[in-house]
C-alpha cells in the first residue's frame, strides 16, 4: 500500500531529517536574510526530478514534483526564517550566529519537509497529480514572506495548502487541529501623544502628554470590554509606553506602542474604528495632538472545514504508531502568515506536539527546544494529508 511504502521512506531517512534540522539550527538566519538557508535548501533539490523556481517573492522556493497523471495539485509548506533571540540551550548544535536562534520550530519543519520530499519524489510514479512544495522565508515579521510568494505566482494552479507548526509546550504524540477560524489575525498600532511639557511646579500651563497616554491606556482596554461582542475573542496590549523623563518635569510627548488580535474582519475594523474616536476624544479632553499609525499585519487563519474534516479523518484513520492522540485544540490567539494561504483558497493548518524531555520553554525563548522525534511524526501526518488531498490510499 502506498502508506506502508511512504512510511518505510520516511523511517529510513528520519536521521536525514535530524541532520537537517541541526545543520540549519547551527546556522540560522532572521527574516527577509536568509540567503544562505536559502541555498542549502536549493542544494538539496539539485539533481533531483523536479522543476525548482528560486527567488520566489524573496528568498523563497517553489518545488513541483509532477506525476505526469491528471489529478489534483497540492501545496505543502514549511516556513525557514529564525528570530532575533541569543540562544541559551547548551545543545551540542546550538547557533553559531550571534543574537539569532531558531526560537520557534522553522528549522525542524524544514528538515521534516526535506525528508518527506525526497520520500514523495522517490514515489513519483505511483502518484498522481502535482505536489507543490513551498519553502517560505520570513513568516515572523510582517507583512511576512507567503504574500510576496503568492503575488509571485507560488499558488497558481494550487487546489489546497496543507501546513503544520510544531508546539513545542504540547506533549511528544499528539495532533492537534481546529476547523473554522484558528488563530488569530494580528494588528500592529503606534501612538504618539505631543503636548507641552514645562516644569511640575506649573501644571496649568502644559498639556500632559503623559497623563494623556496613561489615560489612553485605561481607555483603549474598554474597546475590549465595552464595543466587542463577550462571545468574541478579542485582545488589545498596549506592549510599550515611552515616557521616560525627570521627576519634576512634565513630558512633551510620549509614544505608546501595541497589539490587537481578533478572529474576524467585522472585529478588525470596529477596533481601528474605536481606536481612533478614542484618540480623537483623549485630544480634546487634554489638549494634546495624537498621530495613530494602525496597521493590519497578518489575517485570521482560517481552516476549511470540509478540508480539515477529512485530513483528520485520514489521520485517525492512518493509526500512524507515533500519534498518540488527535485533539481539537480550539482557537489559538498567535498569528501565522499561513493565514495568507488560507485566505486565498481552502487549506488545512495543524499542530505537532513536540515537547522536549524535561523541559517546557515556549516559543521565543531563548531556552526553546523540540523534540527530534516529531520530525518523523509530521511527515507521516502530513504525507497522510496529503495523500487524503490526491484521494489516494
Amino acid at each position: 500500500m502506498m502508506k506502508e511504502r511512504l512510511f518505510a521512506l520516511l523511517e529510513s531517512k528520519k536521521d536525514m531529517m535530524v541532520a537537517h534540522r541541526r545543520h540549519l539550527h547551527m546556522y540560522p538566519e532572521l527574516s527577509f536574510e536568509e540567503k544562505q538557508t536559502s541555498q542549502y535548501i536549493l542544494d538539496f533539490y539539485k539533481d533531483k526530478d523536479v522543476l525548482v523556481q528560486a527567488n520566489v517573492g524573496g528568498y523563497g522556493i517553489k518545488v513541483t514534483i509532477d506525476s505526469g497523471k491528471p489529478g489534483k495539485t497540492i501545496a505543502l509548506r514549511a516556513d525557514f526564517d529564525a528570530l532575533p533571540i541569543e540562544e541559551d540551550t547548551g545543545l551540542s548544535f546550538a547557533s553559531k550566529n550571534k543574537g539569532v536562534m531558531h526560537a520557534c520550530g522553522h528549522d525542524g519543519h524544514t528538515g521534516y519537509m526535506m525528508g518527506l520530499a525526497e520520500s514523495l519524489i522517490e514515489m513519483k510514479a505511483d502518484l498522481t497529480g502535482k505536489i507543490v512544495i513551498i519553502h517560505q522565508p520570513a513568516e515572523e515579521v510582517p507583512p511576512g514572506g507567503a504574500i510576496a510568494m503568492i503575488e509571485d505566482g507560488v499558488l497558481e494552479g494550487v487546489d489546497h495548502v496543507l501546513g503544520i507548526h510544531f508546539s513545542g509546550q504540547v506533549p511528544l504524540g499528539i495532533v492537534e487541529y481546529h476547523e473554522g477560524p484558528t488563530q488569530a489575525a494580528r494588528a500592529k498600532f503606534d501612538i504618539k501623544v505631543q503636548g507641552l511639557g514645562g516644569h511640575g511646579a506649573y501644571p496649568h500651563v502644559t498639556h500632559d502628554a503623559l497623563l494623556a497616554a496613561s489615560a489612553l491606556v485605561v481607555n483603549l482596554q474598554t474597546i475590549v470590554s465595552r464595543r466587542t461582542n463577550p462571545m468574541d475573542v478579542v485582545v488589545l496590549t498596549v506592549g510599550s509606553l515611552d515616557g521616560k523623563g525627570q521627576f519634576n518635569i512634565i513630558k512633551d510627548s510620549v509614544t505608546l506602542e501595541g497589539d490587537v488580535r481578533m478572529f474576524s474582519q467585522e472585529n478588525s475594523e470596529l477596533v481601528e474604528r474605536e481606536m481612533r474616536a478614542i484618540c480623537d476624544g483623549i485630544e480634546t479632553m487634554y489638549h494634546v495632538k495624537i498621530d495613530l499609525a494602525y496597521s493590519n499585519d497578518c489575517p485570521a487563519l482560517y481552516n476549511d472545514p470540509k478540508l480539515t474534516r477529512s485530513t483528520i479523518a485520514a489521520i485517525e484513520e492512518a493509526n500512524i504508531d507515533e500519534v498518540t492522540q488527535i485533539q481539537d485544540c480550539g482557537m489559538v490567539s498567535v498569528s501565522e502568515d499561513f493565514a495568507h494561504f488560507s485566505n486565498a483558497l481552502p487549506c488545512c493548518y495543524f499542530y505537532i506536539g513536540a515537547q522536549p524531555n524535561l523541559t517546557n520553554y515556549p516559543h521565543h525563548h531563548p531556552k526553546f527546544d523540540i523534540h527530534e522525534d516529531a520530525l518523523l511524526i509530521a511527515a507521516k501526518t502530513v504525507g497522510i494529508a496529503l495523500f487524503n488531498a490526491l484521494d489516494l490510499r
